[in-house]
C-alpha cells in the first residue's frame, strides 16, 4: 500500500537534528549521504509526498535546504543540502497516543557533544587510582580554585515529546523550559553557583543522554523539572522524587516513573546503557559503591526543596517520595525530579502558565539547593572557601597558608602524614591555600 507523508517537522538541537516524517502508513527507507557539496539523500519506497517541504523551519540545523522529487515511478526523493558534515541515522516507529506511523532520521554532529559514559569514567578513575604514587606529602598548596557549584537543570520532554497536556492546551515541555529557564537565571545570579541547561530549546534528549551531559559540564547537582498528570482531574501540588534501587515507594510513584521513562519510546531512543561489552557483575560492583552516598545527598537536598515548595505550592505528598526514573540514575550526582504542579488540573494549568509563580517555583526549589551546599559545600568551591574563612583558629584545626607541604604541616604538628591524611579524608597530596585540616591527637 502506497504511503502518504503527511507532515515533516525538524528539531534542531546543539549536537544533531532530527527529521520526523508523519506518515499514512509503515514505509521502507534507504538513507545515505553524498559529499562535494555534503547532501543526504532519503529515499522513501512507494510514497507521495503531501506536504509542503519548503515551509520546514530550517533555522539552528545543518540543513540548509530540502528539495523533493519523485524517482522510479511511484518513489520519493528527499534531498537535504548540509553546511556540514552529519552522521544520519533513521528508525521507523508505530503509532502512539500521540503520533501515528514515523520515519525518524537523525543528523548527528560529529565531535559536538563528546559525552562520556559514567560507569566507564569509573573504571578508568579506578584504574588510575591503581596506579603506585609516592605519598610524599610534598606537594605545595595550590592557590584555592574557589569554583563554582554546577547545577545541571533539565527541562523534561521537548521536540516531538511534548510531555502530558493540559484541558486547555497547555504542553509540559513549554512550562518546565519557562522554569527551567528562570531557575538558571536565579542560579546564575548567586556568587559562586552557576547553571547548565541540558536543553535550552524545543528538542529532544534521550534520557541517559540528559545524565550523561550533566557529567559533562561536571555538574555537582542535577535537577529535573516536570509537571505531573493523572487521568482524573482532581490531584494537585508539587512533588520532589529522588531514584529508588528497589523500586518505587507507592503505586502513584510507580505508575508516574513508567510514565516519564516511556518518553524515551516516543523520542525513538531505546535508551540502554551503552556498555553491553562490560561485565555486568562488575558494572553493579562499580554503581553499588557510589550510589549509596549518592542517594543519601539527593534525599537530603530533597527534604530541603520540599521546605520551600510547601511555601509556594500546595504539596502532592508531605514527603520526598522515590522511583526508578531514569534521569536520575546517574551513579555519582545527586539528583532529584520535581514535579512543580499538576497540569491535568485547571487550576494549576493557569498557575504553571503564570510567569510570577514559575519564578516562585524556581526560587523554591533553588533555596532548598543552596542550604543544602552552604551546609555541605563540595571541595575547591567558593562556598567551601568562605566557610573556612572562620575556620582554623582552635587547636584542633590548621589553616593552609601559600608554600606549605602535608608533611611539613604533620610535623610542625607531631603527627604522622598517614594520620592527618586518613583525619581530612585525603587520598593524594594536593591541598589549597586556605584549606582547613583537622589536626588528629597523636
Amino acid at each position: 500500500m502506497a504511503a502518504d507523508v503527511d507532515n515533516m517537522r525538524l528539531w534542531a538541537a546543539p549536537d544533531h537534528a532530527r527529521l520526523v516524517f508523519d506518515l499514512s502508513s509503515s514505509v521502507d527507507a534507504d538513507v545515505f549521504t553524498l559529499d562535494n557539496p555534503d547532501r543526504l539523500v532519503i529515499d522513501l519506497k512507494d510514497s507521495t509526498l503531501k506536504t509542503d517541504s519548503e515551509a520546514l523551519n530550517l533555522e539552528g540545523s545543518a540543513i540548509t535546504s530540502v528539495r523533493t522529487g519523485v524517482r522510479s515511478g511511484n518513489d520519493l526523493r528527499v534531498v537535504l543540502d548540509l553546511g556540514r558534515r552529519v552522521e544520519p541515522r533513521h528508525f521507523s516507529l508505530s503509532p502512539n497516543d500521540q503520533y501515528g506511523h514515523r520515519l525518524v532520521v537523525d543528523l548527528e554532529y560529529p565531535g559536538e557533544s563528546a559525552v562520556e559514559d559514567p560507569i566507564e569514567d569509573m573504571i578508568r578513575a579506578q584504574q588510575d587510582d591503581a596506579q603506585p604514587a609516592a605519598p610524599t606529602g610534598q606537594a605545595k598548596a595550590a592557590p584555592h580554585p574557589k569554583r563554582d557549584i554546577i547545577v545541571a537543570v533539565d527541562a523534561g520532554h521537548g521536540g516531538e515529546d511534548p510531555g502530558a497536556i493540559g484541558s486547555h492546551g497547555t504542553r509540559e515541555k513549554d512550562v518546565v523550559l519557562d522554569i527551567a529557564r528562570a531557575l538558571k537565571r536565579i542560579i546564575d545570579a548567586e556568587p559562586g553557583f552557576r547553571a547548565v541547561l541540558i536543553r535550552d530549546g524545543d528538542y529532544y534528549v534521550g534520557l541517559r543522554e540528559r545524565t550523561r551531559i550533566a557529567r559533562e559540564q561536571k555538574s555537582d547537582f542535577f535537577v529535573s523539572i516536570h509537571a505531573d498528570a493523572f487521568t482524573s482531574s482532581r490531584p494537585k501540588g508539587s512533588s520532589v522524587f529522588a531514584l529508588s534501587q528497589r523500586g518505587a515507594t507507592s503505586e502513584t510513584a510507580k505508575w508516574l516513573a513508567n510514565s516519564e521513562n516511556r518518553a524515551d519510546l516516543i523520542g525513538g531512543v531505546d535508551g540502554n546503557l551503552s556498555l553491553r561489552d562490560k561485565d555486568e557483575v562488575l558494572r553493579g560492583v562499580l554503581l553499588d559503591l557510589t550510589m549509596t552516598a549518592t542517594l543519601n545527598d539527593s534525599l537530603a537536598i530533597g527534604g530541603q526543596v520540599l521546605d520551600r515548595l510547601k511555601r509556594v505550592n500546595t504539596l502532592h505528598k508531605p514527603r520526598v517520595e522515590q522511583a526508578g526514573f531514569v534521569v536520575l540514575k546517574s551513579p555519582d550526582i545527586p539528583s532529584l525530579l520535581i514535579e512543580t504542579g499538576f497540569i491535568s488540573n485547571p487550576q494549576e494549568e493557569r498557575r504553571l502558565k503564570d510567569p510570577s509563580h514559575q519564578r516562585g517555583l524556581a526560587q523554591a526549589i533553588f533555596s532548598g539547593i543552596e542550604a543544602h551546599f552552604t551546609r555541605n559545600p563540595p571541595p575547591g568551591s567558593l562556598l567551601a572557601w568562605q566557610r573556612d574563612q572562620g575556620r582554623g583558629q582552635a587547636s584542633n584545626e590548621y589553616r593552609i597558608q601559600p608554600g606549605d607541604t602535608l608533611s611539613e604541616i604533620a610535623a610542625r604538628h607531631q603527627v604522622s602524614l598517614a594520620m592527618l591524611k586518613q583525619a581530612n579524608e585525603i587520598n593524594g597530596d594536593k591541598i589549597r591555600v586556605g584549606q582547613v585540616l583537622r589536626i588528629p591527637r597523636s
